[in-house]
């Protein structure tokens, strides 16, 4: 890691730390209403595997909406491009839990990346994988080198207990057809996806195949071709941050994820990956302190895809 991207991310650090603590933490989601506030890290690795870590960049959080990059990148590898048949790749400008354009498009959510996107990417892997609960997880080992990685039963049916949302999105888009599965399993097997748990070192390690054209850098294995990495890597930037992603791609300029536990992880293809974890979140369901970190992080290194 060369000292100047140290110098930056520990300064972009210590002035997000410096911040007021604005926002609030997801309590409709009983489990993350119990998260330590003031926890804060960031951490770093770069394709030449060189990495850099600071705050606490080691304690696990429940990655949430980030593991739909991951479910996006199973089901795609398997359907190729039919996959789009399925779900839009477009913005969504709605809220990530939104029914309303479902009724618009006739049960074809907007992108991968809301709720509706994600739940027929279960549906998908449902429908082509003998167990896709255990078979999702062997490829997340796989993808982090985390051979013990596991879902929490904790935050899983914490979701599951207060998922009326969830619920209603699903059996919408069946009453359409673009379900193909009973709901119920589906769901179930949505609620384990985003109840994964890592820390930031785990997590910017785990994205280093799409900074990386699709290959782990460990062993330069092949996750997916090039053109596929470069689809999910555009849709990250368009749709990845709800309905604040057009504000993300403005002020940081990076392909990235969030999720509702206050987990963010961006890519500069063929450089680095980052992730970052505040869990007091702004109005929109982004973390306050983690955008702020990454908008500085590029603004000093100047190094985004623009």
């Amino acid at each position: 890691m060369n000292s100047n991207y140290k110098n930056i991310i520990e300064n972009a650090y210590n002035k997000a730390k410096s911040l007021k603590d604005k926002g609030q933490l997801a309590t409709y989601i009983p489990e993350l209403a119990n998260v330590d506030p003031s926890m804060f890290g960031v951490h770093m690795t770069k394709v030449d595997g060189s990495n850099f870590g600071i705050g606490n960049y080691l304690i696990k959080f429940s990655i949430q909406s980030i593991a739909k990059v991951l479910s996006l990148t199973m089901a795609y590898s398997i359907l190729g491009e039919k996959l789009w048949k399925r779900i839009d790749v477009e913005p969504s400008g709605t809220k990530f839990d939104s029914l309303l354009l479902l009724e618009t498009y006739n049960g074809i959510p907007r992108n991968p990346f809301v709720n509706s996107g994600a739940i027929v990417i279960c549906d998908v892997l449902v429908s082509h994988l003998d167990n896709a609960k255990e078979e999702f997880l062997e490829f997340v080992r796989d993808l982090s080198g985390l051979p013990e990685l596991t879902y929490s039963d904790k935050i899983a049916d914490s979701e599951k207990a207060y998922g009326y949302r969830n619920s209603a999105l699903c059996n919408f888009i069946k009453s359409f057809g673009n379900i193909k599965n009973e709901p119920a399993e589906v769901l179930d097997f949505y609620f384990d996806m985003c109840s994964l748990e890592m820390n930031c070192q785990q997590l910017s390690y785990t994205f280093t195949f799409l900074a990386n054209g699709g290959r782990k850098l460990v062993d330069g294995k092949k996750i997916i071709s090039k053109s596929k990495c470069k689809r999910i890597n555009a849709l990250m930037l368009t749709c990845g941050f709800y309905d604040e992603s057009g504000e993300f791609a403005f002020k940081v300029g990076l392909p990235g994820k969030s999720g509702v536990g206050g987990g963010i992880v961006a890519l500069y293809p063929n450089n680095y990956t980052i992730a970052v974890w505040s869990p007091l979140l702004n109005p929109k369901g982004n973390s306050y302190k983690g955008m702020k970190l990454l908008e500085d992080v590029t603004t000093y290194s100047e190094l985004s895809i623009f």
